[in-house]
């Protein structure tokens, strides 16, 4: 797969509050985020893979559902990420 061991856990140590903590709420995120960027790409060459657009949409919604959460949970968390990750414009 094209994210290694050592891309992971600079996600998560970046994001979360080490890379051990793979549960967190911003280090899933941001994980998502690198999936989603990296399909992003691959399906602006490859056009007509229709499983991985599909594969992407469900990305993006689990992503949102982690965003709907973080922001109900803690606003201050739920901003920092989106500025971190630069999701908004």
């Amino acid at each position: 797969m094209y994210i290694t061991k050592k891309i992971r856990e600079d996600i998560f140590k970046d994001n979360g509050a080490s890379e051990k903590d793979t549960g967190s709420t911003e280090g899933q995120i941001a994980l998502f985020t690198t999936k989603i960027n990296h399909l992003t790409n691959h399906l602006k060459v490859n056009k007509k893979d229709y499983n991985t657009e599909r594969s992407l949409l469900k990305m993006v919604g689990k992503r949102k559902s982690l965003l709907n959460y973080l922001k109900n949970k803690d606003i201050n968390r739920y901003r920092s990420i989106i500025k971190k990750l630069s999701l908004r414009k």
